[in-house]
């Protein structure tokens, strides 16, 4: 089983500017969605479980072996992140290469790797851009092509960062299908959102940060009736919940 562990996780970046406190959380087995208002700690956290930022205190454990000593490049093979901002991931001159370059860099062979990444572009509908610079294509696109990268380095735990964030229905429905696709191959996913409805829809467990803490954590049902909870963090309920609610209906 797929265990990612965090002990008194806490993150700083000045003594006086504290991001994360004291998180102690066990992630494994359900999809797991991570919301919370802009500034909760939510990306910093994800980014700390990839190992882009070190904790200021505390561990955190990847399948029982603490990832301190670890570097980005070892736990790249274990741990993919998809980044909010495509433009923040994407450099290379062609959609391929771009695609090709993480499982490149974990050892496949240039084969093997064009392989995965012709497979995963055809997951995410974009096999026939393969020689297209990245950025000609629209925003949707370029995000999509941030989450084949990903998807092609087959990693043990995928971590997607608000993945609808320019995409329209049919967008949306494809990454409902890739979360779940990856679910079944038992994989560990992690997603940051502000999309309550996707939220309800797709994910098991619901993680709510709040200026660094941990606010509610649990099954996405049971979290989403939290409404004067939510309301403390400056979220909304998903309106399918708020329309039973209307309604009376538990």
């Amino acid at each position: 089983m797929i265990k990612l562990e965090t002990k008194n996780l806490s993150f700083s970046y000045t003594p006086e500017k504290i991001i994360l406190h004291e998180l102690n959380l066990v992630l494994e087995e359900k999809t797991t969605g991570i919301i919370g208002q802009n500034g909760a700690g939510k990306t910093t956290f994800v980014k700390l479980l990839k190992g882009l930022l070190r904790p200021s205190k505390g561990s955190i454990l990847f399948n029982g072996e603490d990832i301190e000593n670890k570097t980005v490049a070892e736990l790249s093979k274990n741990i993919g992140l998809v980044f909010q901002n495509p433009n923040d991931q994407i450099f290379k001159n062609t959609v391929i290469d771009e695609v090709m370059f993480g499982p490149l860099n974990i050892g496949y062979s240039q084969s093997e790797a064009e392989g995965l990444a012709v497979q995963a572009l055809s997951r995410v509908g974009l096999e026939e851009v393969q020689t297209v610079n990245p950025y000609d294509l629209s925003l949707s696109e370029r995000k999509l092509i941030s989450i084949a990268s990903i998807l092609a380095m087959d990693t043990e735990v995928i971590i997607f960062d608000e993945p609808t964030m320019g995409q329209d229905y049919e967008g949306k429905e494809l990454l409902k299908k890739i979360i779940q696709e990856e679910k079944e191959k038992e994989k560990l996913i992690l997603c940051i959102l502000h999309d309550m409805d996707f939220a309800a829809e797709v994910f098991e467990r619901m993680i709510v940060l709040n200026q660094g803490r941990v606010l509610l954590d649990g099954a996405a049902r049971d979290v989403f009736s939290e409404k004067e909870i939510l309301e403390k963090a400056f979220l909304e309920q998903p309106y399918a919940t708020q329309i039973a609610d209307a309604m009376d209906i538990s």
